[in-house]
This record gives C-alpha cells, sequence and structure tokens, in this order.
C-alpha cells in the first residue's frame, strides 16, 4: 500500500505548474559568481551578529525551478516520511476509515496533487531559502537562490545585480548563523516541528471536529488562520500550544533576519531601500486569489512573521540596546513566544531581572 503523500505525483504536478508560472529572468546565475559575495556575506553577518556557522562556510546552490522543487521535497520527506511510517503502523496499514488499497492510492494521490499545486505556485516566488535538512539523515545544510526569480527581478526592475545577490544572500546567511551559529537552536527547532508532527492526527473525524469547533469560533479560527494557514486551523488545543511556539520562533528570525540584511548591508547595498520597497509593493498588488493561496498555505503568516519580528527588535533596542536580541541565543527559555513578539513589553517584563 502506498503512502499517506504520492511524492512523485507531488514532483510532477510541481513541475506542471511550475512551467505556466511567468518566465523567469534571461541571465543565468552560477554558483561561482557567488563566492566573493558568500565571503562578503558571512564576515559581515558576523561582524553585525556575532554569530558564526560551526558548519564551516556556506555551501549555496543556484536552481531552476524544477530544482527547488526536488530539494524541497527531499527535505519534506526527510522530515514527514517517518510519521508517516507510524501512522501505517498504528492504522494496520489502513486508512482512518479502514479501507486499504486503492482507496489508499487516490487519497496518497490527492495529498501527492495538492502538495505539487503548493510546491509550483511558490516556486516561481520564493527568490532564496535556508534548508537545514539536506542530505538523506538531514543533517546537513544548503543555502538555495532561485536563478531564474532573481534575475527576472534584476531585469525587471533595473535592480543593480551584484547589489541585490548580496542582499538576498545576507538574509539567507543570517538565518543560516542563527540556526548553525546558536549551538543549540538547530534541535530546538527540530525538536518542536517534530513535537507539532508528533501531535497530527490523520483521522478524519479528527479533522471534521475541529472544523466544527471552527465554525463555531470564527475570530479565533481567523486568527489561527493568518498564522499558520489551514493546518493551524484545524489543529488541537495541544498543536496550537507548539504553533505558537514554533511561530513565535520563527517571527524573531524573520525579523532579525530583515534587520541584519539592513545593517550588515548598509555600507556595501545603497539600492537595499529599494528593493525592500519593491518587494513590500509586489507583495501587496497580489491579486486576491493569491492572497487567499498566501492564507490557506500559511504564507501569508510567514510573511506577517517578517513584520512582527522586527517591530519586535525596535522595541526592545530602544530599552536594551542594539544588541538587546542577543539575550534570545542565550537559552531557549529567552526565547519570545508569539503573545511576546505581538507585546514586546510582556517580554521584557519577563527578561527584568537578567537585564538588571
Amino acid at each position: 500500500m502506498p503512502g499517506p503523500v504520492d511524492w512523485n505525483r507531488a514532483e510532477r504536478v510541481a513541475i506542471n505548474v511550475a512551467a505556466r508560472q511567468p518566465a523567469g529572468g534571461r541571465t543565468e546565475l552560477r554558483a561561482v559568481d557567488f563566492s566573493e559575495i558568500v565571503r562578503v556575506a558571512e564576515d559581515r553577518v558576523e561582524e553585525t551578529t556575532g554569530l558564526r556557522s560551526m558548519l564551516g562556510p556556506a555551501e549555496v546552490r543556484i536552481l531552476d525551478r524544477p530544482d527547488w522543487i526536488r530539494a524541497n521535497i527531499a527535505s519534506m520527506r526527510t522530515l514527514i516520511d517517518p510519521l508517516l511510517s507510524r501512522w501505517l503502523d498504528a492504522s494496520g496499514r489502513k486508512n482512518s476509515f479502514g479501507l486499504s488499497g486503492a482507496v489508499g492510492a487516490v487519497s496518497a494521490q490527492v495529498a501527492g496533487f495538492e502538495l505539487g499545486l503548493m510546491l509550483g505556485w511558490m516556486s516561481a516566488r520564493v527568490l532564496g531559502q535556508y534548508d537545514l535538512l539536506v542530505g538523506d539523515a538531514g543533517n546537513g545544510d544548503a543555502v538555495y537562490l532561485v536563478g531564474p526569480n532573481m534575475t527576472a527581478l534584476e531585469e525587471r526592475f533595473g535592480f543593480e545585480p551584484d547589489e541585490f545577490r548580496l542582499w538576498v544572500t545576507l538574509h539567507e546567511l543570517t538565518h543560516r548563523a542563527q540556526f548553525t551559529g546558536v549551538p543549540w537552536m538547530r534541535e530546538h527547532f527540530l525538536g518542536l516541528v517534530h513535537r507539532t508532527l508528533d501531535l497530527a492526527d490523520p483521522d478524519p473525524a479528527r479533522i471534521l471536529g475541529a472544523l466544527r469547533e471552527a465554525a463555531q469560533n470564527r475570530d479565533a479560527a481567523g486568527q489561527r488562520l493568518r498564522d499558520g494557514g489551514v493546518m493551524a486551523m484545524v489543529s488541537t488545543p495541544e498543536q496550537q500550544a507548539v504553533f505558537q511556539r514554533v511561530a513565535g520562533l520563527m517571527s524573531l528570525l524573520e525579523g532579525h533576519g530583515d534587520v541584519i540584511m539592513d545593517r550588515a548591508g548598509a555600507e556595501l547595498i545603497p539600492s537595499a531601500e529599494r528593493f525592500a520597497r519593491v518587494l513590500h509593493e509586489r507583495r501587496r498588488r497580489t491579486n486576491p486569489m493569491a492572497r487567499f493561496v498566501q492564507r490557506l498555505i500559511g504564507l501569508e503568516g510567514k510573511m506577517n512573521q517578517y513584520a512582527a519580528g522586527e517591530r519586535f527588535i525596535a522595541t526592545i533596542e530602544a530599552v536594551d540596546g542594539e544588541h538587546a536580541v542577543d539575550r534570545c541565543w542565550e537559552h531557549q527559555d529567552r526565547l519570545p513566544t508569539l503573545d511576546e513578539v505581538r507585546d514586546p513589553q510582556r517580554w521584557l517584563a519577563r527578561m527584568e531581572p537578567a537585564v538588571a
């Protein structure tokens, strides 16, 4: 019997969807073009944050859209396949309705189709990505830059290529420094993700119950949808608590990534403000259907994390100086919750004895 996700179908659908997206740029990027950019970016991130990856120099991979899709499917399988195996074992290799064989195969194809739609749509929009689940054991890492998407923006908006490429690279290498320069961060984050997956329940009856609960409390369900997409909306209370911790952490890391990207590149990237303004306007002008998709898959929540994290950092720095965020790297108990990201005074009050 096939697993709950037909990964091959997901890949085929995603690549077909990607081929129907707006064309990428005509210029071809090469990894060798980034050797000096990566060296400069790593040095500037360390100078600005005090963090440097303990895994050595970054590996930057220039991908096209199909390659980005394949890389993400491989990482998803590394993370999810062990959980799916446990589900199958627990259910006696039957689905939640007690059906198997052809029904299970159809269900897996549907899941693969839905995942493929999401990845295909995103493949034309993502510029860079830090992947901490590279390799068969998921213990490697890589920085991806999607060449056609980057050069499309350079050509469309007249971006200075070296500046724009350094700007994007700074953001992704800040994430690498966060996860592999803070000794406990990677395992802490993966622990939260594994906890979320362990709490997941594939039983359709459980999902229907969550949907009924969401219908009864639409305001709360709407907030969860904005924070984490449809999966957060149908989550159990225990899952919601973990989602809140993940969302708080990601808001901090994404906001920190944007802050450091601007600071580390301040002297080297005169066009940084224009890059940020153009990309913000590009997201704002997304058509209603695209915004609906972003909300369903949780991408809207991810974009909100950037702004919330930046506001959090600005507030705590106003009280405790430019390196106030360094307290968050001291221990996982000092990470802000999502509520504290939204109301930084609560985090400052909790940290007050340490500050004193």
